[in-house]
């Protein structure tokens, strides 16, 4: 039995399934056909969409659980050795149970060495079949809630798009095969039709029955509630319009309700957060008051700041990534029966000519075309960089990155930054300026400032999209066509939507076709939540030019989506400024402990040092401060308040906007904030 699958989905090559195959009988010992893991894997299976069967993919699981285990059993046994043989020399303390028999003692003796080695090794090649065999079958449980997260947030827009078609005028079939096509914008929930359509053309299966199949198989159940809704609609021959519309505002309510839901947690998170933040601040405060008195080591303090305060700010960003919800897609159209052209196109640019690039190796001429449009591009990237970076902000790191560099190998060869720890500590915020702010400053500073602008340019086209859908479909319904919709439009309509409008109005006069010329545009500005309206009105189209139903329909769900992005920006407002002032409140604290504790523990310490041995007063603080290193405090101070104002920047980005990166231009008026006030109190 060996299934050699190599396909997007999760399949595995041959020798993989080669070592399924060897431990095939192992599988068929240990799993009975009737187990309940087996059949629950055997659905996450089918849910995340790979094509393995259930015992080839636990023969395969118990298969890499040996060999990890194998690995790690022999890596105990070699630590068990060297660690009771060299380090730990006495292990009475492991083994004595307080026997007085000495021929028990002696055997004891002889074999507890070995003993605790075999203990060792097994120890530690459990975990490692443990890890070995669920990590592998812990694969379709993750895929298949990552593919049930996207169909649920899919799910509202998808069934609007069927609405309309079905109000443009599409039967059953057909809306199911559209639905299955628009893959480029409904993703998971497309391919969940897609397996529909596929069952009703290979295997000669009814879709009554597909669709029923479909709804046991799908790992989202409000999907499954919607296909069995369907199911007996179709059944019963009811009336399939109504039923999408009714399905259509209910999916919106429930939209409504789970950005509710996902907001009210973030603030929850919010106020863990001032918590989690503070943590770390109050543990070095107590680990400096330990140090005084000589009870602390400084290797705690390094933890503290070097380790706990990073941890704290990636363990918080983790849990907030399971709640905050990103678009699903790039906002990229790329239908079927798109030519090359406008297949080529999405990627078009310096680094990628297009459509030419396939036809450079078929004649000079076309290599001639190649070598014209690159100079082409090149000069037009020199003439204006700035757009060019507005549209790849990522390129700027391949200018700004080698900067940095080269200006802190400088200035370290140079002796203008200290190379040394003990240079650190005497010079603590030039030298973290020179080694953190000014790469930073160099690097995110362009970054963000370009990807800022790229954003809000391309936002700029959605800001009032739902205003001109309600003024296509009016047009609409005069009986204009929709090419003659967009002219009437553009022409009463300032922005840059009317641009828009406009241009394609243009394009479809000189041959293009209006489908091709609105894939155009949305693959302009790709926008995930824009390419499912022009997906829907670009197939409504087709059918007929009077689609005023159905752009109703798509400025409907443009409208619902604006509330709840209005909901989504006010509620996150206020999450951003809880996190920016706990770090302000964070930095105020380390700014007051460094003034008002340090530097006046030092002038009693300096005072008392100079008078001699004077008061008993001034010799307790003579002993006090001199455990302590004031200069290397203040030092990893300020590294707390500067590791905490990049994680505070971070974190208030991806609340913000569900994106790392947005919170870069956070992370840049915060570490501001912390070199200036650093560079107040802490020299």
């Amino acid at each position: 039995m060996s299934l050699q699958t190599t396909d997007q989905d999760g399949g595995f090559d041959a020798g993989s399934d080669s070592l399924g195959d060897m431990f095939y009988p192992l599988y068929t010992r240990l799993f009975a056909d009737d187990s309940n893991f087996v059949a629950d894997v055997e659905t996450k299976l089918a849910q995340s969409r790979m094509t393995d069967t259930v015992e080839m993919y636990l023969s395969r699981a118990l298969g890499i659980g040996v060999l990890a285990g194998g690995i790690l059993w022999l890596m105990g046994m070699l630590i068990g050795y060297l660690v009771f043989t060299f380090l730990i020399t006495n292990t009475e303390s492991l083994t004595g149970i307080g026997i007085t028999n000495p021929a028990v003692v002696d055997f004891i003796n002889l074999i507890k060495i070995p003993a605790l080695i075999l203990a060792t090794g097994l120890f530690l090649g459990t975990i490692g079949f443990a890890m070995g065999f669920g990590a592998l079958v812990a694969v379709p449980y993750s895929r298949a809630s990552s593919r049930k997260r996207e169909i649920n947030m899919l799910l509202t827009d998808a069934v609007s798009f069927m609405y309309a078609l079905s109000v443009g005028g599409l039967n059953q079939l057909e809306i199911l095969e559209a639905m299955a096509a628009a893959e480029d914008t409904y993703g998971e929930v497309a391919k969940e039709f897609q397996s529909i359509v596929q069952e009703t053309e290979y295997f000669d299966t009814d879709y009554r029955t597909a669709i029923r199949n479909q709804a046991m198989e799908t790992p989202s159940d409000e999907l499954a509630q919607f296909l069995t809704d369907m199911l007996s609609i179709v059944n019963s021959g009811g009336d399939m319009e109504g039923f999408l519309y009714d399905k259509k505002e209910k999916h919106m309510r429930t939209a409504k309700q789970q950005q509710e839901l996902t907001l009210e947690t973030l603030e929850l998170f919010g106020e863990m957060y001032m918590t989690l933040s503070l943590f770390p601040l109050l543990l070095i405060i107590i680990l400096v008051i330990m140090q005084m008195l000589g009870e602390a080591q400084v290797t705690m303090l390094y933890g503290t700041v070097y380790g706990l305060i990073p941890l704290t700010g990636l363990g918080f960003l983790v849990l907030v990534s399971t709640v905050k919800e990103d678009e699903p897609g790039d906002g990229y159209l790329l239908p079927s029966d798109a030519d090359e052209r406008l297949l080529q196109q999405q990627d078009a640019g310096l680094l990628n000519l297009g459509l030419v690039e396939q036809y450079a190796d078929r004649g000079s001429m076309f290599k001639r075309i190649k070598n014209k449009e690159g100079t082409h591009e090149t000069i037009r990237v020199l003439k204006a960089p700035h757009l060019f970076f507005r549209e790849n902000p990522a390129y700027t790191a391949a200018i700004t990155v080698p900067l940095a560099l080269v200006v802190v190998i400088l200035a370290a060869l140079t002796g203008s930054v200290p190379t040394s720890w003990e240079g650190m500590q005497n010079a603590p915020v030039w030298g973290t300026f020179m080694y953190v702010y000014m790469p930073a400053y160099l690097i995110f500073l362009p970054f963000a400032v370009f990807r800022e602008w790229n954003v809000r340019s391309r936002k700029a086209i959605v800001s009032n999209i739902s205003d001109n859908l309600r003024k296509l479909s009016s047009a609409n319904d005069t009986g204009l066509t929709l090419l003659e919709s967009l002219k009437t439009v553009s022409e009463t309509t300032s922005g840059k939507m009317a641009t828009e409008f406009d241009t394609m109005h243009a394009k479809v006069n000189y041959g293009m076709s209006l489908k091709d010329a609105l894939v155009e545009f949305n693959n302009k500005y790709h926008m995930p939540r824009m390419a499912r309206t022009v997906k829907l009105i670009s197939k409504a189209q087709e059918a007929s030019s009077q689609i005023t139903d159905v752009l109703s329909t798509a400025a409907q769900a443009s409208e619902n989506q604006d509330d709840i992005e209005r909901e989504r920006k006010s509620r996150t407002r206020m999450q951003v400024v809880i996190i920016i002032m706990t770090y302000l409140t964070l930095l105020a604290v380390m700014a007051i402990l460094k003034t008002q504790f340090l530097d006046t523990l030092q002038g009693v310490t300096a005072n008392s040092s100079s008078g001699g041995g004077g008061a008993s007063a001034g010799g307790a603080a003579s002993g006090l401060g001199s455990s302590i290193n004031v200069s290397l405090l203040s030092m990893l101070f300020f590294h707390a308040v500067t590791m905490q104002a990049i994680l505070s920047g971070v974190i208030a980005g991806y609340i913000r906007d569900a994106d790392i990166t947005s919170g870069l231009k956070f992370v840049l008026v915060l570490l501001t904030i912390a070199l200036v006030v650093w560079a107040a109190v802490g020299v």
